[in-house]
């Protein structure tokens, strides 16, 4: 599970460190992956299955008919083609909300992100498509995990560990090498100097959302394949306070670091998931961005650090 989340810090972490975009609306994107997906392999789809989406995802054999508790059929969306689904709206919505939000800078960018964090938490707990304050349950896992359960010798929880670090080993290896390449250099200068980079010839605006959309890409991917490993989701993960959390691991492993971010995702996330942090868990992640911001505003890991470590560090990102 901390894998998982931690998906969604490396991506907050080029998007804020590097593209100097603020956003408190990532959870929303994580909520959007899972509802999406959870909705898909859960819904009856029997009246529309003669639509031409449906009609299309039958044909090309991703759809998955069963029976009810009362034996009458029942079709839903196989659940790799749910996932997908969900990947393609996120792409979409975080297009649509870019767009105009990202011409925004500082708090104003913050609030604006904010406000669709907030919208996001409301459509899930007011409709009945997303089950209110029940959420979703009874989601089924990915078939390629009970396979693997199968011949494997692996049981599920085994293989969902394999398989989400690996995820986070590749998103970890596609980012490394984005911010190394020309991509990575036009962002930094963004946030360097944003007006002076546009001068220059950078087209700051399509860099700034393609690191939008990607980092909303991996935020839905984390809540794609957490929901399908639970079994279900709740409308706690599109809270505004989880937007609060990622933002605070980002800074505490610090804004511009890949690794940092991600070693400050897993022991942060680990300790909360142990219940660690009791009631006061929310307390604690928005002590942890207060302090931060005032005594270590370049993460924990550039406070005291032997250089030869610190160079280390930075030769890595």
């Amino acid at each position: 599970m901390a894998a998982y989340y931690s998906l969604v810090i490396v991506g907050l972490c080029l998007l804020m460190g590097y593209a100097g975009q603020i956003s408190l609306g990532h959870a929303g994107f994580f909520a959007i992956g899972g509802y999406i997906s959870a909705m898909l392999t859960t819904r009856d789809l029997t009246p529309y299955q003669d639509t031409p989406v449906l009609a299309l995802l039958g044909k090309l054999g991703c759809t998955v008919t069963g029976q009810d508790m009362f034996g009458a059929s029942v079709l839903h969306v196989h659940p790799w083609a749910a996932g997908a689904c969900a990947i393609a709206v996120t792409i979409a919505v975080a297009y649509a909300i870019g767009i105009p939000v990202l011409k925004l800078k500082g708090h104003y960018l913050a609030m604006a992100t904010l406000g669709f964090g907030i919208i996001v938490y409301r459509l899930v707990l007011a409709s009945p498509l997303f089950g209110e304050a029940d959420g979703i349950s009874e989601v089924p896992g990915f078939p390629l995990l009970s396979g693997l359960a199968v011949s494997g010798g692996f049981d599920s929880r085994v293989s969902n560990y394999y398989l989400a670090w690996g995820l986070v080993a590749c998103a970890m290896w596609l980012l490394a090498n984005l911010i190394h390449s020309r991509v990575g250099r036009a962002l930094r200068a963004i946030h360097g100097a944003e007006e002076a980079t546009n001068a220059m010839g950078v087209n700051t605006a399509r860099y700034k959302l393609k690191a939008f959309v990607l980092s909303a890409v991996l935020a839905a991917l984390a809540g794609i394949f957490l929901t399908h490993y639970n079994g279900g989701i709740g409308p706690s993960e599109a809270g505004i306070m989880k937007s609060v959390r990622y933002v605070a691991i980002v800074a505490i492993g610090g804004m511009a670091n890949l690794w940092g971010a991600l070693l400050m995702g897993g022991l942060l996330n680990v300790m909360s998931l142990r219940g660690m942090f009791g009631s006061y868990d929310d307390a604690v992640f928005g002590l942890i961005l207060i302090v931060i911001m005032l005594f270590a505003p370049h993460g924990l890991l550039g406070l005291s650090l032997p250089p030869g470590l610190k160079r280390l560090l930075k030769r890595g990102e």
